[in-house]
């Protein structure tokens, strides 16, 4: 595994617990030698995450639409920035640069971006890992939502079993790097 993809807030959430994580999470990433591949963002979570992973000189990718440039939400001082036309560009050139993913907290864009990955490793449209850092509980709902989704049908439970949950940034990159 040589890049994590990271879908987060582009708040920090009431929580300072979130941009503790965050920022641990860069560390952790930095001090593997894994490379960040984030939303190229210079707000919230996405701010501290690779502020903490630039920090222990890790290498930080960013993928951010040219409307969002534009309206001046890039972060330019990272390893490289990759400029797309759309949002569906973006995600497609993370997944590309990543070799497995990560969301944090975040609000309907961490969630749909994290969701539409899934649904591409369900899908086999790869085969890379894909977890979630459940910080003081942030992801039970959702957890309990998909198990409800499984015990109803509408998922398999062998597809319900392919997200990773973990509270911490180390034990969750070691359940990624163990599959």
């Amino acid at each position: 595994m040589n890049n994590v993809c990271v879908f987060c807030g582009s708040h920090t959430g009431s929580n300072s617990r979130y941009a503790e994580m965050a920022g641990l999470l860069g560390q952790e990433l930095a001090a593997r030698d894994l490379g960040l591949v984030y939303g190229g963002g210079n707000i919230g979570l996405m701010e501290v995450l690779a502020n903490a992973c630039l920090a222990g000189n890790g290498r930080v990718i960013g993928v951010i639409p040219e409307f969002m440039v534009n309206n001046q939400w890039a972060r330019h001082d990272v390893s490289a920035l990759h400029v797309v036309g759309s949002m569906h560009a973006r995600k497609a050139l993370m997944e590309d640069l990543a070799d497995a993913f990560i969301a944090l907290p975040g609000g309907y864009g961490t969630l749909e971006e994290f969701c539409e990955t899934i649904t591409w490793r369900q899908l086999d449209l790869h085969q890379k890992p894909c977890g979630l850092l459940n910080v003081d509980g942030f992801y039970d709902g959702f957890l309990a939502f998909l198990d409800h989704q499984t015990r109803e049908g509408f998922l398999a439970p062998d597809n319900r079993a392919l997200i990773r949950v973990a509270s911490d940034p180390a034990t969750l990159l070691d359940m990624l790097t163990d599959v």
